[in-house]
């Protein structure tokens, strides 16, 4: 892929070879590399979330990789509020940029916009979090279809963190998130930039993802998530929630067989591929596709 734009987006779903790709056009062009992956922010699991190996961060200069840790929250708010600085620099320097990952939340926010939401209390946090835990999914999705029937009817089951802020931005605010979201302008100019999904075909996507589990696995993946799991952590925190963790955490707790943690782990990963790639699909359209290069990563 050839432009003269001095910044490329390039999305794509776990293990689809967008790492490789970056790290090939880099090369190619001197580009530094900037991460677009909600997991890989985290130092805690370089393994687990697939994160350039040392040799490639040394091969190629990668920025917002391993910076936060564990016991941190970051929000696409916060992660553009670190990008953006980040371009800004390079663009002032004359470096081209790849803004690689697979959190398409991340790729919106630049694109279509971020709602410049104000911050909200503590107070309503914790109201939000304690009707949540009292009164259970049901009974406060019911309380939050009141406020917020949109993020009500898209928010997916289980997402406690999610319904939480959509319930105490309304309550904060008196203003729903999803209102505060459709009045939003993009972080990057459009035209300024080149998008480019790495869609690999389903099936080939899915074998990849298993290889993926099986790597892990013999590289440390379970001492990472046991040393993770000693810390105590909430489990609402975002870095628990990647794929991988609760598996691992249950099979170190004996709960399950190896053999058992490696397939539902692999059952995870093709189901998180399955629902990036169909989100690349529906939310970018415009964007030129491409298939992997050889190898994945």
């Amino acid at each position: 892929m050839s432009s003269t734009r001095s910044l490329t987006l390039i999305a794509g779903p776990t293990a689809s070879g967008k790492s490789r790709r970056a790290l090939e056009m880099a090369d190619a062009t001197g580009a530094v590399i900037v991460n677009a992956d909600s997991q890989q922010l985290y130092a805690d699991l370089r393994i687990l979330t697939a994160r350039p190996s040392r040799d490639e961060e040394m091969r190629v200069p990668h920025h917002l990789y391993g910076v936060a840790d564990a016991a941190e929250a970051w929000s696409v708010g916060r992660w553009t509020r670190a990008v953006m600085p980040l371009l800004e620099r390079f663009r002032a320097e004359g470096r081209p940029v790849l803004i690689v990952g697979g959190t398409g939340l991340y790729f919106s926010a630049l694109t279509r916009g971020l709602a410049d939401i104000p911050e909200v209390p503590a107070a309503a946090r914790d109201e939000a979090t304690a009707l949540f835990d009292t009164e259970g999914e049901t009974a406060f999705r019911l309380r939050l279809a009141t406020f917020d029937p949109p993020a009500e009817a898209t928010i997916e089951a289980g997402d406690r963190q999610r319904l939480t802020r959509a319930y105490a931005v309304a309550r904060a605010t008196g203003r729903s998130l999803s209102d505060w979201k459709a009045s939003t302008r993009p972080l990057l100019a459009p035209g300024s930039y080149d998008r480019l999904v790495i869609e690999p075909e389903r099936e080939a996507l899915y074998a990849a993802c298993d290889a993926r589990v099986d790597w892990m696995l013999a590289h440390g993946a379970v001492e990472e998530v046991r040393a993770l799991a000693a810390r105590g952590l909430d489990s609402a925190l975002p870095v628990m929630k990647a794929v991988g963790v609760r598996e691992l955490t249950g099979h170190l707790a004996g709960d399950t067989t190896r053999a058992e943690a490696t397939a539902a782990m692999k059952k995870a990963t093709r189901n998180y591929a399955k629902r990036q790639l169909t989100w690349f699909r529906n939310q970018c359209g415009g964007w030129a596709r491409t298939q992997p290069t050889t190898g994945q990563s």
